[in-house]
């Protein structure tokens, strides 16, 4: 199924260089955040409690605060969450008081200053949790990229797989950029959402590099900037109508899956965006400069082959 057809090739190689130093100063700028803002870790990952808290009206952060200060939690991170009637406490672990009695002096406090104070989640997790939670997500999102090397060496060869694994950092560095310069919480359903984009991301470099192989088998005579252009060119179609499926699905999450899916969605969302956009002008650009050629795919170039285009 196509829903348009591109006749000419679209000269996507031309403009490698100009993609690629965008690219660069983009991750370059996405590490910076991260080492100086850091990211904002939920208590999936730094242990503690968070209490989700709504009024009728629209509630009084500085006067939350000062309840805080006067039961001494005044490490306790306060703000606005969604609405303005809806409020998120971070609360940090107390080594004297357990999380449920933590949670309990709280609620008690909140209520008392306000009776029209309504609780309505708490989520806890223990220091230890939370650290083996980090490691073991941490390990994943490694084996997870040695899994894609392993996959498109076997079935391509090396210069594909590190051109992917390339384009497959700059996606997630760039999502964990924003939520570091947004400052977003970084949660378990965020990384879920990472480990997602690395497998769609790579199903999208997997769908051209394919594509590349074949124009290597009919396009003999041409070069390998234009075998390459011929085959982003020939997915166009291919690409559009499976991300605009895609996004479809993501922004309804995005948008009307609550503040639970909220977050889950925007790190998909960023990552499918940057995913079209690594798969086509990061990871075909470096591939080309890897030296990707018909003779390191294992093809013999003919003494005589007149075909040079590739039927629609």
């Amino acid at each position: 199924m196509e829903l348009f057809r591109i006749k000419k090739d679209i000269p996507f190689m031309s403009y490698g260089r100009l993609t690629s130093t965008i690219s660069l100063i983009t991750f370059i700028i996405s590490i910076v955040f991260l080492s100086f803002k850091g990211l904002n870790l939920g208590v999936d990952f730094t242990g503690g409690t968070l209490m989700e808290v709504s009024y009728s009206h629209p509630a009084d952060i500085d006067k939350i605060r000062q309840v805080m200060d006067k039961i001494d939690l005044k490490d306790t991170t306060v703000q606005n969450f969604g609405t303005s009637k809806d409020v998120l406490i971070r609360l940090p672990i107390r080594q004297d008081l357990s999380i449920a009695q933590l949670s309990e002096k709280v609620s008690a406090a909140l209520i008392e200053s306000d009776k029209d104070t309504k609780i309505q989640r708490v989520e806890s997790v223990g220091s230890q949790v939370g650290e083996e939670l980090y490691a073991n997500g941490a390990l994943a999102l490694l084996l997870v990229c040695f899994g894609i090397i392993a996959y498109l060496a076997l079935r391509f060869e090396w210069r594909f797989a590190v051109a992917a694994v390339i384009a497959n950092m700059h996606d997630v560095i760039i999502i964990l950029g924003f939520f570091a310069f947004f400052q977003w919480e970084f949660n378990l359903t965020v990384l879920a959402a990472i480990l997602a984009v690395l497998g769609y991301s790579v199903n999208e470099s997997v769908v051209v590099f394919d594509r590349v192989r074949e124009n290597f088998k009919k396009m003999r005579k041409a070069n390998v900037v234009e075998v390459i252009d011929n085959a982003i060119t020939r997915t166009m179609s291919r690409t559009v109508i499976t991300h605009l499926m895609t996004q479809t699905m993501v922004c309804s999450m995005l948008f009307f899956g609550g503040e639970t899916l909220h977050n889950f969605a925007l790190a998909l969302t960023i990552g499918i965006l940057f995913g079209i956009y690594s798969s086509v002008l990061v990871a075909c650009p470096v591939a080309m400069w890897l030296g990707v050629s018909q003779r390191n795919l294992g093809q013999d170039q003919p003494k005589e082959d007149t075909s040079q285009e590739i039927n629609p």
